[in-house]
């Protein structure tokens, strides 16, 4: 048997059972409120009046009937029974107004009920809602055909005009654009997108034209999968919950008694009524599936993906958070930190010649010289007679310059002879990546460059201690010992583990586990898969497109925005304390109602009402979590 209140199903049979239950609702209210006229129009013929109660109140009890009767049919135990069985007392006293108004309080319930379980799914099946139903199919010869989203095909050409949405994942192979990814990836912020620049189903194309290859279509595709893997979340179950479902099989014949006894002594059919109604545990049923689903719904709408309702319950008892620091503290991408002109060159002139030669180069230290001479408004010229060996540097002729820039021992070889050159070169640079120029035969100088911290990691880092409370807060990595120990220094996070193996991040989980600690692991979800697996909860970083994120993270972050960890610690602990706070509502109208029912202080009806005012505390306290915001 199954705790149910019957207000947790989805989809086109459940808006046609609850358009079958407002149809019910008000023909029934019609003949009860006709009851009423009837025995004023009609004081010498109290048969018109009692014609409307009974076929008012048969028409309300009828849907509560037939679910008793399903449920009964499927072997299950809830609180349809006693409502029936409380609406039938009534009928069976001839009180039929009674019978009628027991009866539409408990019906409207059930409509409230229905109405915001599908509000608290409404985020998450917006979703779907984004993908539009048709695409710009670009066919051999570069022409446009309309076509169903749904018949794209892996490798297919699509072209994104303003405003379109975009009908799967895919890449970027021609223009440049817009995105509002934020229901998606959670973030507020527009991205721009240009060639080979990954782009997801759902998203909005905000400002040009552009053609993307399909990557991944139908469930396969970024938005599909959140949708599958929130909608399984749901079919999880909190510890609570699974006790909560254990009770309720003794929960009605435990009722059945103390009615049967309080009618033994009392003789008062409407003791027993009021009890009935009283002790239906909906708003305990409720408790927990409304906070969670509201959870899970603010979890989406900033782009956090939950797999599994108890995550929520585990991240609520974090005392540890563990974060990778490549990818994840850091952006991944290099950046320039320093510019060591020699003596009487200027800064600029060094990095105009590094930035010059390097225009035409893919490798991650030219496109960071460049960006740093784009974002300081340096004006470079287009190199010629360029000359790139991988792996060590790029000869080109600059402003009618020979620029050679690249490894120390590449300019060495070169025939580039400065002891300035050698002394760099032999200096401790360990905490930088270097790239050393000379211009016509003279050594210029060097450029360090180094993983550049988020912006945002040294704030969530004091958040996590001063205002979410977290114990203990490490970094580990791979990298070596001094740039592991600038990086933490920089975020002010005083444990660090360098030079790690992956194997070697999860011995340090293990330990901090050890030590009474429940830990989160923050991580890229590629490498740092066996840590993520190890850990109390693994998070995963920017999961968007990423397969192993999703599957190697119990939580995954659809974007890099290091603010939703603090977040998420809050939104759990905010959900566990909304259930604790719902089932002490339910329990409290539970156990109040009986014992207000026993000593006659309380009629049907007014149990009725009292019923629903229980069950609309619950959802409105849940619904309250679906707009949480993170900390400012």
């Amino acid at each position: 048997m199954q705790a149910s209140c019957g207000c947790h199903h989805h989809g086109p049979e459940a808006e046609r059972a609850q358009t079958r239950q407002v149809f019910w609702l008000f023909s029934g209210t019609a003949f009860l409120l006709n009851t009423y006229l009837a025995g004023w129009l009609f004081p010498d013929n109290p048969l018109v009046a009692e014609f409307c109660a009974a076929t008012g109140a048969l028409l309300l009890a009828l849907p509560i009937f037939w679910t008793a009767i399903k449920d009964i049919g499927r072997g299950r135990m809830n609180m349809n029974e006693l409502v029936a069985l409380a609406v039938l007392a009534a009928m069976a006293q001839g009180d039929f107004r009674t019978a009628g108004l027991v009866s539409f309080f408990m019906l409207l319930a059930l409509l409230i009920e229905n109405k915001s379980a599908q509000g608290a799914h409404a985020a998450i099946e917006n979703l779907v809602k984004l993908t539009p139903t048709s695409a710009r199919r670009l066919t051999a010869d570069q022409r446009e055909e309309e076509v169903q989203a749904a018949a794209l095909q892996i490798g297919d050409l699509v072209r994104l005009r303003p405003g379109d949405a975009v009908p799967a994942d895919g890449v970027v192979v021609r223009g440049e654009t817009t995105l509002n990814e934020a229901m998606i990836t959670g973030e507020s912020l527009p991205r721009d997108k240009g060639p080979d620049e990954e782009v997801f189903a759902g998203s909005q194309n905000l400002t040009g034209v552009v053609e993307i290859r399909v990557t991944r279509i139908g469930g396969e595709t970024a938005i599909g999968r959140v949708r599958s893997l929130i909608l399984a979340a749901e079919q999880t179950k909190l510890p609570i919950t699974r006790i909560i479902d254990r009770t309720m099989r003794f929960y009605t014949p435990l009722i059945l008694m103390i009615a049967a006894i309080v009618w033994f002594i009392t003789d008062d059919w409407n003791r027993v009524i009021s009890l009935l109604v009283l002790s239906c545990p909906c708003a305990i049923i409720l408790a927990t599936p409304t906070a969670m689903v509201a959870a899970l719904s603010a979890a989406a709408r900033r782009g956090i993906l939950i797999k599994n309702v108890g995550d929520l319950e585990t991240a609520a008892r974090i005392q540890a958070v563990v974060f990778d620091k490549t990818g994840t503290l850091t952006t991944g991408e290099l950046g320039v930190v320093r510019l060591a002109p020699q003596p009487g060159i200027n800064p600029s002139d060094l990095l105009f010649a590094a930035a010059s030669s390097e225009t035409f180069s893919h490798h991650p230290v030219a496109a960071a010289v460049c960006n740093l001479a784009t974002s300081t408004g340096l004006a470079t010229v287009e190199p010629t007679n360029v000359h790139e060996e991988p792996g060590q540097g790029v000869r080109a002729d600059v402003a009618g310059a020979r620029v050679l820039t690249g490894r120390a021992s590449w300019l060495t070889a070169q025939g580039i002879r400065s002891e300035a050159l050698a002394r760099d070169a032999a200096s401790d640079q360990e905490a930088v990546s270097t790239l050393f120029i000379a211009r016509d035969g003279t050594y210029l100088g060097w450029i360090g460059l180094q993983d550049q911290v988020r912006p945002e990691a040294a704030s969530v880092l004091e958040t996590l201690r001063n205002q979410v409370g977290v114990k203990r807060i490490a970094m580990v990595t791979g990298d070596r010992t001094r740039v592991a120990r600038e990086v933490a220094a920089s975020i002010v996070c005083t444990e660090v583990e360098s030079e790690c193996l992956p194997g070697g991040k999860v011995d340090f989980v293990n330990q901090v586990k050890r030590d009474g600690y429940q830990v989160a692991f923050i991580g890229d979800g590629v490498n740092d898969a066996p840590a993520l697996a190890a850990s109390d909860i693994g998070i995963a970083m920017g999961a968007a497109g990423n397969d192993i994120a999703i599957h190697s993270a119990t939580i995954a972050l659809m974007n890099n925005d290091l603010n939703r960890i603090p977040f998420l610690i809050t939104l759990s602990r905010q959900a566990r304390n909304l259930v604790y706070q719902n089932l002490l509502v339910g329990l409290a109208f539970i156990i109040g109602g009986i014992v207000m029912s026993s000593m006659n202080y309380v009629n049907p009806v007014v149990a009725a009402i009292l019923h629903n005012a229980g069950t609309i505390i619950v959802v409105f306290n849940s619904a309250r979590l679906v707009r949480t915001r993170e900390q400012a």
